[in-house]
């Protein structure tokens, strides 16, 4: 005989209703019915009952509202029978379709992203109670975008087998912009002074690209506390911000912001003290601290005082450190009392260097870097070095640093650093034009780090009119543990410049030669280089230009050279490719061995700047310069083709590739033994692209040419040169330039315009080339 107790339970209570009252029992087992889609784990992980338990009414009620709270379904029943308890569901609806009408501004692949982290996407359960969250949650994405006036509305289409589907009405709206910025109770500083420090600006010929006449409350938030800033740096300690007002117009068109401030008063330094535990010599912390007695109050450097106590403190090993500034303020004087309070904690230990990320580079090629040893006592600015020297090497695209602290210690760290792997090789190629050899082209493969091994080997290989070269370079950057340095190679090449637009003749060089390299510090490096090369002149006009027969006549055409090169490397970039921040200088210089059939000297010195604008928003000012000299000693005239040239992507963009500087007597490129060249580069971060890490786009203006101090006045060229420096025969060219670290290398293209060419200057609009970047 079956004994039956209905148990119904009303969704308005959410806890249920019995509609029949039983005694206790206990649940011998539990009888699952209804389930369609739903797993049954998922119903027993949120019915707290199971077989064995004894269940009052009581017990039934509670364990129905943690399975309502679920949200899978919208009726449960549970009935007995005999032992058995039977649990009976209705499955809520599941979401078969999901449409999006109206939207055209947003693409529906980024909507349906919004709302699947809100909880809402296709195949889920469908829950009535999720639809306001989601108006409100795509409301919230064009309010992002400054569409205040967008509007969304939902339904819900019942479909077969218990299902449904959502349609969503978008009215985007336009965008509302910000016509009005008013500060109020400023008298120290101006308004339009005050209103450069916002992000937030009023609408103008850039802001479509900018964007930054959109109100958005986080952008307004940075902008006060910006506001805050700049008066704490200045001294005025009692500055307030009394209101904030945004009014939106009732189109949603235009938006108005004012700002109520309070200025106070200037404030000065009182005092500067230290206190605390002192690990470190009071004079020396206070050494840190740029303040002084008299000097403007600035929160500024009241935190940079600090983060240098703090850098101090870490180099010894202190890694975390307390350094909490105490100002106090005197208002009889307007003056404050600075006080540093010195926590420093335990000195740490390394316990272990992890490294991530470099599946093709070799582990010991990283941690050759590593300027903090493991288990040694922790060292910021180490730590800092080595991910500095990690990100110079160019194997890496990105290198990341964590610190962990070592579980169940306070006294030891892991360090980690993650590395992003890229492209170290660089397939190169040019492509030239000329009128009697149309297209010239150069391959070669330059790998610095080969196979993952930090070693660098390149060679090339050339078949043209105009050159036929092979050549092969190595380098070990680690040929000793401490950072000495050995590279050679080999060569042979034919050229013939008067393929390449140059004078007329052409050379037979083969050679070779031995470097090493000596590191001073972390940032600057000695090498020195001896080599050998045999070189033929030859000529190829019938009647040679009067400039390479003088030099013929006098020095012969064949030439046994033994040559040394001193060069000094002092890179403070941030990056070997695309750097964002610092300094670099190179100076070299070759000399002619004494006893070689060549006696000269050839001088070089670059140098590079960057500096962002602001922190992380890819807009750089980059400025670099080259200056060369070259002549000859003793009695010998100075080699012609150990000339200088500029003009092309290197030197001069807009002109052609050494086509600049003076001319032979058949008026052709002659080059020259001094060279001024120059540039200043505009970086921004190029738009609709996400991995801008491999993108570098600029604007750029150019200068430079090249001359000569020797003019062969017993030659009939002699009136197309003119010796020395001539600044007002410098050329300038302005232009846009890209670069992308495409899988066989950089890969650079300029649009250059020429400012102030001559009748005789060959120019260029469009150049190219891979295996450079900018």
């Amino acid at each position: 005989m079956k004994n039956k107790f209905g148990l119904v339970l009303g969704l308005v209570l959410l806890a249920g209703s019995v509609n029949a009252a039983f005694a206790p029992f206990q649940v011998q087992d539990i009888r699952l019915e209804g389930v369609q889609r739903v797993e049954a784990g998922v119903v027993f992980r949120n019915f707290p009952i199971a077989s064995g338990d004894m269940v009052n009414e009581a017990n039934l009620a509670e364990a129905t509202k943690q399975l309502f709270k679920s949200g899978y379904f919208e009726d449960i029943s549970i009935a007995r029978e005999d032992g058995y308890l039977i649990l009976t569901v209705k499955e809520r609806p599941s979401i078969s379709l999901i449409k999006l009408a109206g939207n055209k501004v947003m693409k529906k692949e980024d909507l349906l992203k919004g709302l699947s982290q809100s909880g809402l996407r296709e195949g889920d359960v469908f829950k009535r109670s999720a639809l306001d969250q989601i108006e409100q949650d795509l409301l919230r994405l064009y309010v992002g975008q400054g569409r205040y006036g967008a509007a969304i509305s939902t339904s819900v289409e019942p479909l077969a087998g218990n299902r449904v589907a959502l349609n969503i009405d978008i009215k985007e709206g336009s965008i509302a912009s910000i016509q009005h910025i008013n500060i109020i109770g400023n008298s120290t500083f101006s308004d339009e002074e005050l209103k450069k420090l916002f992000s937030l600006k009023l609408p103008s010929f850039w802001s479509f690209y900018t964007k930054d006449d959109r109100y958005a409350r986080e952008k307004l938030s940075a902008d006060l506390e910006r506001l805050r800033s700049h008066y704490m740096d200045r001294g005025y300690v009692n500055f307030a911000i009394d209101s904030t007002q945004v009014s939106i117009t009732p189109d949603k068109k235009n938006v108005f912001i004012t700002v109520n401030i309070h200025e106070g008063e200037q404030y000065t330094i009182r005092d500067v003290d230290v206190s605390g535990d002192l690990v470190i010599a009071e004079e020396a912390l206070k050494g840190a601290i740029s303040v002084k007695q008299g000097d403007v109050f600035s929160r500024k450097a009241m935190i940079d005082a600090q983060d240098a106590m703090s850098k101090m403190l870490g180099d010894k090993g202190y890694m975390f450190a307390n350094i909490n500034p105490a100002p106090s303020v005197h208002e009889e004087d307007k003056s404050v009392s600075l006080k540093f309070f010195v926590d420093p904690g335990k000195q740490t230990y390394v316990r272990r260097i992890n490294v991530r990320g470099n599946s093709r580079t070799a582990d010991d090629v990283v941690r050759r870097e590593m300027q903090q040893m493991e288990a040694a006592i922790v060292s910021t600015s180490n730590i800092e070095r080595t991910k500095q020297k990690l990100d110079r090497t160019g194997y890496f695209r990105s290198v990341n640093l964590e610190t962990s602290r070592v579980a169940g210690t306070d006294d030891q760290v892991d360090l980690n650093y993650t590395v992003e792997e890229q492209q170290s090789g660089q397939f190169t190629a040019s492509i030239g034009f000329s009128q009697n050899d149309g297209i010239i082209l150069d391959l070669g493969v330059q790998q610095d780090n080969f196979f993952g091994s930090g070693k660098k080997v390149g060679f090339n290989l050339t078949n043209s009119s105009t050159t036929k070269e092979a050549s092969f370079n190595y380098l070990d950057p680690y040929f000793t543990v401490d950072g000495v340095s050995r590279g050679f190679d080999v060569f042979y090449r034919e050229s013939d410049f008067e393929e390449d637009d140059v004078s007329s003749y052409s050379l037979d060089e083969y050679g070779g030669g031995v470097t090493f390299g000596y590191p001073i510090d972390d940032f600057q490096r000695l090498s020195f280089s001896l080599g050998i090369e045999n070189i033929e002149v030859n000529t190829n006009d019938e009647v040679p230009v009067d400039e390479i027969q003088s030099f013929i006549d006098t020095e012969g055409n064949q030439y046994l050279n033994l040559k040394g090169t001193l060069a000094w490397n002092n890179n403070h970039l941030n990056r070997s490719l695309f750097p964002s921040s610092g300094y670099s200088h190179q100076a070299s210089l070759e000399v002619s061995i004494p006893g070689s059939d060549l006696s000269y000297y050839k001088a070089l010195y670059q140098a590079k700047y960057y500096k962002p604008f602001f922190a992380d928003s890819g807009w750089i000012l980059g400025l670099k310069g080259r200056l060369g000299y070259a002549q000859s000693y003793g009695d010998n005239t100075y080699p012609f083709f150990k000339h200088f040239f500029a003009g092309g992507l290197r030197t001069v963009r807009g002109y052609s590739n050494n086509s600049l500087g003076p001319r032979d007597s058949n008026d052709d490129p002659f080059g020259g033994n001094m060279m001024v060249v120059g540039g200043a580069e505009l970086i921004f971060p190029l738009p609709f692209i996400e991995n801008k890490s491999s993108w570098r786009s600029l604007f750029f203006v150019d200068a430079g040419n090249v001359f000569t101090t020797d003019c062969l006045s017993s030659t009939s060229a002699a009136s197309l040169c003119s010796e020395g420096v001539e600044f007002e025969e410098l050329r300038y060219s302005a232009g846009l330039g890209i670069s992308w670290l495409s899988p066989l290398g950089p890969l650079s293209f300029s649009i250059a315009q020429a400012l102030n060419e001559k009748a005789s200057d060959e120019t260029e609009i469009f150049q190219f080339s891979l295996g450079q970047s900018f």
